[in-house]
């Protein structure tokens, strides 16, 4: 599924430098380019997770996912430069090229992997919904998972709701222009990678169950720099928050993964990924259109207001959890 979700989009890539060279791109070729490159997408980041814990093994599952959440972070603090390089010096048509280059490549890695896989069962028939709902079931039996799946839904809602409204507070209330908003921006991709190369010695002191609740509960109050944001030395506000947030939500985000592949049963590791993904990205997209609502109604600054206290109390579904419990606790109760 990895490598051929990689083929997929590199393929569908591929067609539109090719497109543009005959003279026949259109809009609609576009919108079906990121119609598939989408749904591959969502099936390779459904796939990479679940196949994670049988390539290292689950003791290694917080570095493993640490590494990722490093070349993850440094590719967003470099991609979008390099694709603005690539445009303006070959043409937007062969940046897209490049990006489906990008795409063959990573398959051609995933194919060099000698890593021997269980295959999956198969027994019979298989019914669908029967399967979704023993992945969505599992979601919301675990009380633990279920805490992690809450948070990290809230957090995206009202992540969502911000990315509506927050350009136009930076750009008409604070008064900067794109190029200090983009670089402002950055730091998050940096406060990212900082926390995905700590993360592997932090784990050293801290069972994986407290490097989920305790980062995000510390960092997730400097959501309020945003709207104390104003012209001036209060500029500085915002990189701040924005370099501790990410911080945070790395962290969370290689902890809360690791726990989660680390308790779930491996022939449900797909579709328990697949139902919370739903689930958080579902909120994402919700919590734009409520941003939007809010924006128009209670006005942008008093919107941000709203997200930022919002976003401090995203860790109580944690706090009440029993992630707070003796890490010794939480073996004796995995899997019930």
């Amino acid at each position: 599924m990895l490598v051929g979700a990689d083929l997929v989009r590199g393929l569908a890539l591929a067609t539109v430098p090719v497109a543009g060279a005959l003279g026949r791109l259109t809009l609609a070729h576009l919108a079906v380019v990121a119609l598939v490159t989408g749904m591959a997408r969502v099936l390779f980041d459904v796939a990479y997770p679940s196949y994670l814990p049988a390539l290292v093994g689950r003791d290694e599952l917080v570095r493993a996912n640490a590494y990722l959440e490093t070349s993850r972070s440094a590719t967003q603090l470099t991609g979008p430069g390099l694709g603005g390089w690539l445009v303006q010096l070959a043409g937007a048509p062969l940046a897209v090229a490049a990006d489906a280059a990008s795409f063959l490549a990573s398959a051609g890695c995933l194919l060099a992997i000698r890593a021997a896989e269980p295959r999956p069962a198969r027994s019979g028939r298989r019914d669908l919904r029967r399967e979704l709902a023993e992945g969505l079931r599992f979601v919301l039996a675990q009380p633990a998972v279920r805490a992690i799946t809450a948070c990290t839904a809230l957090t995206n809602l009202l992540w969502g709701a911000a990315g509506t409204v927050q350009l136009l507070f930076l750009v008409h209330q604070v008064g900067l222009d794109p190029a200090a908003i983009g670089l402002l921006f950055s730091a998050g991709a940096a406060g990212g990678l900082l926390a995905a190369l700590a993360a592997t010695r932090v784990a050293r002191g801290a069972d994986t169950a407290r490097l989920i609740w305790l980062p995000v509960t510390v960092t997730a109050p400097f959501a309020l720099c945003t709207p104390l944001t104003a012209p001036g030395w209060r500029v500085a506000l915002l990189p701040l928050g924005v370099v501790v947030t990410s911080f945070g939500q790395a962290l969370y985000n290689i902890a809360q993964v690791s726990y989660r592949q680390a308790q779930c049963p491996p022939e449900l590791l797909g579709r328990m990924n697949a139902s919370i993904r739903f689930l958080v990205f579902g909120a994402l997209l919700l919590g734009g259109l409520l941003g939007g609502l809010a924006g128009e109604r209670l006005g942008v600054h008093s919107t941000l207001w709203l997200v930022g206290f919002g976003l401090a109390l995203t860790p109580l579904p944690l706090l009440a959890s029993p992630l707070r419990r003796p890490a010794s606790e939480l073996r004796s109760g995995r899997r019930q």
